[in-house]
Parts: C-alpha cells; structure tokens; sequence
C-alpha cells in the first residue's frame, strides 16, 4: 500500500493473531462455517490447560483461538468493544484487542457483506473512510482510502471486512502520535 520498506526486520504480515474463545466448537462454526475460514492446526494443551486452533485467514496469515476452561468472561467495554462503530460504544481498554480486519476484494465487498447478513450474522453499515472532519463519507469519492463493515463473532469479538481503495502517498503521514501525557484523566469520584 505504501512504498515504505521496513530496513529493520522482513516482515512478511502475520503468523497469526490469537484470541481467547468461551465455545471452541462455536468459535469453529462461525470461522469455519460462515467465514469460510479452514481449520490449519488443533491441539490440546499440555495438564489440561485448554486448545489452541488455528484459522487459514489467507495469504499465509491466520487467526488462532484459545480455549482455556478456567478463562474469566470478557469485560464489554473493557476487554473488547461493547458494539460496532455505528452502534454504540466501540472503545476498549489499553493492551485490549479493539478489532481484526480482514482485507477482502473491493469487487467482492457488497457480496460478502449481503452473504453474512444472510447468514443471520448482524453487520454495521458500509463505512467509507476519508479525510474529512468525520473521516466517513456518505457516497464513494476519489479520497476514500478504504471501505469497511463490521461485525462480531459469537464472543463479541469486533470484525471488519475492509478494501484498501487506494494506495497511501507522504500526504497520509500528517498525524503526529500522541503521548501518556495526552490521555484524558477520568472524573473523580466523589461520594
């Protein structure tokens, strides 16, 4: 997408990204059953800890879940997003995993879009990225950089189908990054 290479190390994408499941045999008939995801590697772990599955998430990059049956409930809000961009509240804590976004065909993205939805899986509106003052546009322009849906897995896992919609040139690194020292500090309470 750009044409800044990494002088450091040769990454090549992902592994994988690994994930907690609370029902690994619903974590598969989501992945595997609606996403279409093959199952690469399963395994039980050493003293009975739990399983670890792998997903093929394409071009030799995966999705894996743990399953660890003393595993406390995920935190909406805290852990993960409470719902999807569009819906409500879609923060989650610092070290949390906010979301995974597949990159899938730009030709092929109204088409998964209507196959979820008919598949009984909840999906958000379409989401045209720009650079406008609410980065989202309402209709397709030559400045959308990339169009999005999300949804979430059985475990309120957030998900996204995105298309890249064009390539990133020096004007896309205007943002500087922001400190600790930046963060809003929460109200006291008072009682």
């Amino acid at each position: 997408m750009s044409g800044n290479a990494n002088t450091q190390f040769e990454l090549r994408g992902f592994n994988h990204v690994a994930l907690v499941s609370s029902d690994m045999q619903r974590t598969v008939d989501f992945y595997s059953g609606i996403l279409g995801m093959p199952l690469l590697k399963t395994l039980d772990l050493p003293d009975d800890l739990g399983q670890h599955f792998f997903f093929d998430a394409g071009n030799g990059n995966s999705l894996a879940f743990f399953w660890f049956p003393d595993a406390p409930d995920g935190v909406p809000g805290i852990s993960a997003p409470v719902e999807k961009p569009g819906f409500g509240e879609w923060t989650s804590a610092i070290g949390s995993l906010n979301h995974v976004a597949f990159d899938v065909p730009p030709e092929k993205f109204q088409e998964y879009r209507a196959k979820l939805k008919a598949a009984g899986v909840r999906v958000g509106p379409i989401v045209n990225h720009d650079d406008s003052a609410s980065q989202v546009a309402a209709e397709m322009h030559d400045g959308v950089y990339v169009r999005s849906f999300y949804f979430q897995d059985p475990d309120g896992v957030l998900l996204e189908f995105a298309c890249w919609m064009r390539a990133f040139n020096a004007d896309d690194l205007g943002t500087t990054p922001r400190t600790a020292a930046d963060r809003r500090q929460p109200a006291a309470v008072t009682g």
